[in-house]
């Protein structure tokens, strides 16, 4: 079961819990929703908030969710679920019923959605959203070696509102 906690007494490895363990980017409600999963983001202080930022590729289906919400969450899971969270990075939920291939539980919070096996849910009011710009890159290497089709992630930062834990 998971239980709300005060997020300042958050104590997890940003490095390994998302770049190497992974995590589940979600959002939308009971009616409709997407999961992705998600390699890139971070955590920290910004405009004097808490908050968590995110980055989709335009062609993600669970961009279309974030962008019409006004929460989205952050979900990371124990060891024993990377079969899924690498379901959910590789198929779309155009095409696949994603809690039903890989055996996950929408759990419906605060306006949003998770899954109900996280060990750590975030949930993020989304305060800004920005699409990259070639232009701005200051190091072309990094550009054309992570965005050969052109495809530039739109940056979410998302005020953390509520955390639970297991």
């Amino acid at each position: 079961m998971l239980k709300e906690f005060d997020i300042s007494k958050l104590t997890f490895n940003p490095f390994e819990r998302i770049g190497k363990d992974w995590c589940l980017i979600s959002a939308g409600n009971e009616e409709s929703f997407n999961t992705m999963t998600a390699s890139w983001g971070g955590v920290g202080i910004l405009w004097n908030k808490c908050v968590a930022t995110v980055y989709i590729r335009p062609q993600r289906y669970t961009k279309k969710f974030v962008d019409e919400a006004d929460m989205f969450t952050l979900a990371f899971f124990p060891e024993g679920y990377r079969d899924a969270l690498a379901f959910c990075g590789k198929y779309s939920g155009r095409d696949y019923d994603k809690p039903k291939e890989t055996g996950l539980t929408p759990w419906f919070v605060d306006g949003s959605v998770a899954f109900e096996e996280a060990d750590l849910v975030i949930v993020c009011r989304k305060l800004y959203a920005q699409e990259m710009s070639a232009d701005s890159f200051v190091d072309k290497d990094v550009l054309n070696k992570n965005y050969p089709a052109n495809d530039l992630h739109t940056v979410y930062v998302g005020e953390i509102v509520k955390a639970y834990c297991r």
